[in-house]
């Protein structure tokens, strides 16, 4: 048995899960709705409160579309009810971001600012040298930080660029001069 796949999904206060024909699982909450079809296979069942997955048998493909499936239920009842955040730093001299409206606009010393827009449910905030991705949808929030990472790299002897909040990056030492 999947130790993700078994556990029962709690449902907080507010929030509201619908299935649908075809495993179409609608959940409301305080933040909005999310809506996705999951793998016709997986048995979706909601009991007092909780939501649980079962498996038709022990294929391989079940046993991991099992876990994914009770995960990304997950994600959604933890989206609605509480939302997603990824924050970035911007380290470098001269390195800027700014927001104006729904873009957001990165200097990064290329000869020119680059400009981003805000995705439909995706806002982004900008406090000092940290900029910061809220949603409700954990996968659009991830790959939006992603996208403006990839904007400029951190590098590893100076540490400039942009980069998660929480990732450590490896310094190497410079070269050293003749003797």
């Amino acid at each position: 048995m999947s130790r993700i796949g078994r556990m029962p999904i709690a449902i907080p206060a507010g929030v509201t899960v619908d299935i649908a024909e075809g495993n179409k699982v609608t959940v409301k909450g305080p933040k909005g709705t999310l809506e996705r079809v999951l793998p016709k296979e997986m048995e979706i069942k909601m009991e007092d409160g909780h939501v649980t997955v079962a498996r038709p048998n022990d294929l391989k493909k079940m046993k991991s579309l099992h876990g994914l499936t009770r995960t990304l239920i997950h994600n959604m009842v933890v989206g609605v009810s509480e939302g997603y955040t990824k924050t970035l730093e911007v380290n470098g001299v001269g390195y800027r971001a700014a927001k104006a409206g729904k873009r957001l606009t990165l200097s990064l010393g290329y000869s020119h600012p680059v400009d981003m827009d805000d995705p439909e449910g995706i806002t982004t905030t900008v406090d000092g040298n940290k900029i910061i991705v809220a949603g409700i949808n954990k996968e659009q929030v991830g790959q939006y930080a992603a996208e403006i990472r990839e904007k400029r790299k951190p590098e590893p002897y100076k540490g400039k660029g942009i980069k998660y909040a929480d990732e450590v990056i490896r310094r190497k030492v410079g070269k050293t001069g003749k003797k």
